[in-house]
């Protein structure tokens, strides 16, 4: 007989039961959680139109948020018409005054083809997200930007601990990137980030800031907001344990990955998303969509 052997095996029997006895629960629950179904088009021109509004709305949101830092930051939504080609924010255009007729469409090699007055792109946008796009046919969106809480968290080069409910929505689903060599400007690097990333929906980039990916403009945004809160949560806690001579409590993985199958799914951003939404249109009166 050999001990460690029968422990561990007796600890993954008692994961796996803990787990199914939280399924049963969930599945017992007398109300179930019900969501809007997101939009679909048969018309893809008519489609570019409506995804285009919505990201002008994300960059108000950003705006917002104060995810803006001078002319930092990025986010690209992929064409529904021409998808090797993305709609991205003009550079050193303000996030807080975006418009829909603002935003410029690129393609792979780096040209502007359409877009409003100022045409000027942001190279780092372009090489980091040219390679996510290539390199992740499911994504729709990608997100980028240097929040105060996530470039703080960055330079700790260390993943999230899922110590919340809302960082289960990351859990098994955000990598670090553990490299830093300024503005990205080479072609190299940005592939290394997509590579990285990998099938992930999050990356803390290190002594950088942190990028989402998902399949809505929405889901994108929602997965930003919740991870630089995220970050921010942690910086507290961290801080706050150490103070007692302690550590925080973290979530035990079967109930962090239960918890992920309903606050870490595509649609589970897109649909957390809307209040956001909603209220930057009440508050822009729909600006935004010019």
């Amino acid at each position: 007989m050999t001990p460690p052997i029968a422990t561990d095996l007796a600890g993954s029997v008692s994961a796996q039961a803990h787990e199914l006895h939280r399924a049963a629960r969930a599945e017992k629950a007398k109300v179930k959680m019900t969501m809007l179904e997101q939009p679909v088009f048969k018309d893809k021109v008519e489609e570019r139109e409506y995804l285009k509004g919505r990201l002008a709305a994300a960059f108000r949101i950003f705006g917002k948020f104060g995810y803006d830092e001078g002319v930092a930051g990025h986010i690209t939504l992929r064409d529904p018409v021409e998808p090797t080609t993305f709609w991205v924010n003009p550079f050193g255009t303000a996030f807080s005054l975006m418009k829909a007729s603002d935003l410029i469409r690129v393609d792979h090699l780096g040209k502007v083809i359409e877009g409003g007055k100022n045409r000027m792109l942001n190279a780092a946008a372009f090489m980091i997200h040219e390679a996510i796009h290539e390199a992740r046919p499911d994504v729709i969106c990608a997100a980028h930007s240097h929040s105060l809480y996530g470039r703080a968290f960055c330079s700790l080069g260390r993943p999230l601990d899922i110590i919340t409910q809302d960082s289960c929505a990351f859990y098994n689903d955000h990598v670090v990137y553990n490299q830093f060599n300024g503005v990205v400007l080479e072609e190299d690097e940005g592939v290394q980030i997509a590579e990285t990333l990998g099938n992930k929906k999050a990356a803390l980039l290190q002594n950088h800031g942190l990028l989402t990916v998902g399949q809505s403009v929405e889901e994108t945004v929602f997965w930003f907001v919740s991870l630089d809160k995220s970050c921010h949560a942690q910086l507290l806690a961290d801080a706050a344990a150490a103070g007692r001579g302690g550590a925080t409590v973290k979530i035990d993985d079967a109930d962090a990955a239960l918890t992920y199958k309903t606050v870490g799914t595509p649609k589970a951003g897109w649909f957390s998303a809307k209040p956001l939404f909603d209220v930057i249109h009440r508050e822009t009166r729909g600006e935004y969509l010019e």
